[in-house]
């Protein structure tokens, strides 16, 4: 058995050194230390640039079309900024997506079932999706990259193979006449006036998830269950961390991000393009790095990713209200994720020096 020694009194004339744990920190130090402060500064950015650059930019309308265009990415941008934060990739979340979508739309119409039958069946199918993500890593220790580039490849296959088995051609037939669409295009695909601006349900279903994702991360033991398996897991693993379970727990969560996203598809044009969805996973990765999430794991936030989402939004829109070359755009997300890279890191360095 070990006893602790007691802390020495200091000698006559000296300051009892003062607990690092009362130590005020700055503004400055506390807003270093987030990990979406480079991504902030790059939003400002953009915003004041495609307002210089575009008259219509600053339109109540545009700004409803920009917060759709970076809701639709930022709802998957949220579950894979937790799934890089706890260390891993998921290359089949673009798919995935699409997958959702095509279940839905297939079981109800072949089922001739009421289409919230479809939409259940479809998130107990995409889920089992991100199981066998989950499992199949933590069971055969290969790299995220190799196994969800798996799933990736096996799921464009099934998405073509089996709709153009079932319905004859590479797209879905059409639901808008069965029992259940009114009412489920009203949950995933409707619309709604706030201030003068027409918003898609979709930004507040990103917004829930925002909220959602970072009360995990900075409320609960959850949370930080995430960010020791990320940073080291053998670590984690020796001081009682769960490290399988939070790995499968984090594919589900991007599986359920792909349900919902799935679902707007869906009831947005109630058909489905089989093809679809390929590289939109290139996509969330780029706005959870651009809004701080690092590649190694270990660090990032929720409210980053949400950014990084905001930021590809009103570029692609800014683009087109600038009448510009749309072919620009990719050119355009690529040197952002490099300069929010660069800026990101300066951020951490930065952060660490002032500690």
């Amino acid at each position: 058995m070990t006893a602790t020694a007691p802390a020495q009194a200091p000698a006559p004339g000296q300051k009892a050194p003062a607990d690092e744990r009362l130590l005020k920190t700055s503004l400055l130090r506390r807003l270093l230390g987030r990990p979406e402060l480079g991504s902030v500064v790059g939003a400002v950015a953009v915003f004041l640039f495609f307002a210089i650059v575009a008259d219509s930019f600053l339109r109540a309308s545009s700004f409803g079309t920009v917060l759709y265009a970076a809701s639709v990415i930022g709802i998957m941008a949220v579950p894979v900024a937790l799934l890089m934060i706890g260390g891993e990739f998921d290359l089949s979340a673009g798919v995935l997506v699409t997958s959702s979508a095509l279940v839905s739309s297939m079981f109800s119409y072949q089922m001739t079932a009421n289409i919230w039958v479809g939409v259940l069946v479809s998130l107990l199918v995409t889920l089992a999706i991100g199981v066998f993500n989950g499992v199949m890593l933590t069971r055969t220790k290969l790299p995220s990259f190799i196994i969800t580039l798996g799933t990736f490849l096996m799921l464009t296959g099934l998405n073509l193979g089996l709709t153009k088995l079932i319905s004859g051609t590479v797209s879905t037939k059409s639901i808008a006449d069965m029992e259940g669409f009114s009412s489920a295009k009203a949950l995933f695909a409707s619309q709604v006036t706030i201030g003068g601006v027409n918003l898609k349900v979709t930004v507040l279903w990103w917004l829930g998830l925002v909220a959602a994702a970072t009360w995990i991360l900075l409320r609960t033991r959850a949370g930080n269950w995430i960010f020791a398996v990320g940073g080291e897991t053998q670590a984690a693993r020796a001081v009682g961390v769960p490290v399988n379970k939070t790995r499968i727990g984090l594919y589900m969560g991007v599986a359920l991000g792909a349900w919902i996203s799935g679902q707007h598809l869906l009831f947005s044009f109630d058909v489905v393009q089989s093809g679809e969805g390929v590289g939109n996973e290139l996509i969330y990765i780029i706005a959870a790095v651009i809004g701080g999430c690092l590649i190694t794991g270990g660090y990032g936030s929720a409210i980053g990713s949400a950014v990084g989402a905001f930021i590809f939004g009103m570029t692609s829109k800014g683009i087109v209200y600038a009448e510009w070359d749309p072919d620009w755009f990719k050119f355009f997300l690529g040197a952002m994720l490099l300069l929010a890279t660069l800026l990101n890191a300066w951020v951490r360095k930065r952060a660490e020096a002032t500690r």
